[in-house]
């Protein structure tokens, strides 16, 4: 009967106690409790499929799951499925779909916490090139505090081993000063600093 009522609990929308937890001395904190702890926000028990993330997602039309589904699974407790589908990867972070939920559901910041945890996990990136990506970006704000866009192009192309597949464009960019080898730094990089410390990022 206890059992039970814990299932039921962590299903819905009452949290788990710290003792709930606990069965012969193992944490059971549930998927979705984690997602929500980390999201530290409105609990995805507050979406009831309304679906209107989907229909203003600009990118669900190539996810594996749309964003709704997502959602459910975190509920589902399917967490090997979730982390490792390239969904939680091909999000833009635009926030339209927060902008639309009804109840404020964030997520854009639901997706970053999925990457967060797969990565913590060891399952890695489903999406290589994404997360390529997104470490060249880090490392060019990390040593300038802002975007030089040549010298993160070239860190993002030894990063994911795709170094010749639109040389020309960039090639054609340049001629047309579209990029610049130049780019402004930040005059406070101990602020910068800070934030990558805080933030635990290499």
């Amino acid at each position: 009967m206890t059992g039970n009522k814990i299932l039921v609990k962590s299903f819905g929308c009452l949290p788990l106690t710290e003792d709930e937890r606990m069965v012969n001395g193992v944490n059971m904190k549930t998927f979705l409790e984690e997602v929500n702890e980390k999201i530290n926000g409105v609990p995805l028990q507050r979406c009831y499929h309304c679906r209107k993330c989907t229909a203003g997602c600009p990118l669900a039309f190539a996810m594996e799951h749309n964003p709704n589904k997502v959602i459910r699974m975190i509920q589902m407790g399917m967490k090997k499925e979730v982390l490792g589908s390239s969904t939680i990867w091909l999000c833009a972070s635009c926030e339209t779909c927060i902008t639309r939920c009804p109840n404020e559901v964030d997520i854009a910041r639901m997706m970053d916490v999925l990457r967060e945890i797969s990565i913590a996990a060891g399952i890695g990136a489903r999406e290589k090139n994404v997360l390529s990506f997104h470490e060249a970006f880090l490392a060019s704000i990390k040593s300038r505090g802002r975007i030089n866009e040549p010298f993160m192009m070239v860190d993002y192309k030894l990063r994911s081993g795709d170094l010749f597949s639109d040389m020309g464009m960039g090639i054609s960019m340049f001629m047309k000063g579209k990029l610049s080898l130049v780019s402004p730094k930040t005059r406070d990089m101990n602020t910068i600093r800070k934030i990558f410390d805080k933030t635990k990022h290499a």
